[in-house]
């Protein structure tokens, strides 16, 4: 345990200072520290040195050190097991598990300059109409590049011949939910149980990066993605639970149900969820055509027990100063898990 109390910036300055200037050579002079926002799950900071250089530095959660979905040196692993792929990763500069420093283990990685299309706003003010099918493809492109990277290659030897990603995913999640909650919903619980029943058999054992969306990704002016970010749920397991992900944060014109408050691909000029299916499987190339329904399912279920895990987390004031309010977290919360129930049932 830290003999000093986290602050609530989540950051002891003076210390990550000192810590900076030992292990990261080229850091100069006095060093800022700015809160990246919109991220709800680990904390995620800009440190700015005297001479302009830039890197991010990743720690969980306030109070959550040890959490398991919250292993910043985990996350900071699977950088670097990436860094020799075509994979577009951030490259790792230096960990610390040492817990006097700042409260938490944390990392530090480069910098990767691009845009995070986080809303609508934010697409319209800076890639045109005619460029975002570029994005989509290239997200794609991208998603198809982690897939195609043998496990094994990387290290993950033991975990490549395992095919009950799914099982283990709802048994991970469900127990989160169960031993970390402050109320129950019921949707949540009868969904985890029809999919249990409805489990798909994995075809393919691959990279699964755990929470790709385009929100997640760092996108040039020219439409490209320049980088991944968000990969403290990275595991081996089946490809698919990817595809399914994306498409359940893929919202489109005119739906009644998002899993992001404000979408930013429900603007004009985005690809639908059939033709991103169709671009990711000429991409991809799997051996059969699957069946994409369950993975859909299971993902909104998946959302839907990550939003409760912030209300949850938000209550207890583990996020810092953030720009929601718990009552919106618990409300999304239930929407997501209605949804998810409602897709289950499709099965």
């Amino acid at each position: 345990m830290s003999s000093t109390p986290e602050t609530d910036f989540g950051l002891r300055e003076p210390q990550v200072t000192a810590w900076f200037h030992a292990h990261v050579p080229s850091a100069h002079g006095p060093l800022r520290f700015d809160r990246i926002p919109g991220g709800r799950s680990n904390l995620t900071y800009a440190v700015t040195d005297g001479d302009g250089s830039r890197w991010v530095l990743r720690r969980p959660p306030l109070g959550m050190a040890y959490s398991r979905a919250h292993d910043v040196l985990r996350e900071a692993d699977v950088l670097d097991r990436l860094r020799d792929t075509p994979v577009p990763a951030p490259i790792v500069v230096g960990t610390c598990n040492d817990e006097s420093v700042t409260g938490a283990p944390f990392f530090v990685m480069d910098h990767i300059e691009g845009h995070v299309l986080r809303d609508p706003e934010s697409v319209r003010a800076t890639i045109p109409v005619a460029r975002r099918p570029e994005v989509t493809h290239s997200l794609i492109r991208a998603l198809a590049d982690l897939h195609a990277v043998d496990p094994r290659e990387v290290g993950w030897d033991a975990l490549a011949s395992r095919n009950d990603y799914l099982s283990r995913q709802l048994r991970r999640w469900s127990s989160n939910w169960e031993n970390d909650r402050v109320r129950t919903l019921e949707d949540i619980g009868r969904t985890h149980d029809r999919l249990v029943d409805q489990i798909p058999r994995q075809r393919a054992s691959g990279i699964v990066h755990g929470d790709f969306r385009l929100d997640n990704c760092l996108i040039t002016a020219d439409g490209s993605v320049r980088g991944i970010l968000d990969w403290e749920l990275t595991t081996v397991g089946d490809p698919l639970a990817d595809l399914g992900q994306l498409l359940a944060y893929w919202a489109e014109p005119g739906d009644e149900v998002c899993a992001l408050e404000n979408p930013p691909t429900r603007v004009e000029g985005f690809p639908t969820r059939d033709e991103i299916v169709e671009a990711y499987l000429a991409a991809a190339q799997p051996a059969t055509v699957p069946d994409i329904d369950y993975y859909v399912a299971f993902n909104w279920w998946k959302i839907a027990c990550i939003v409760e895990g912030v209300y949850t987390r938000t209550l207890r004031g583990s996020m810092g100063e953030i720009d929601r309010t718990a009552e919106s977290f618990g409300a999304q919360a239930e929407r997501l898990a209605t949804q998810a129930w409602r897709y289950a049932q499709r099965l």
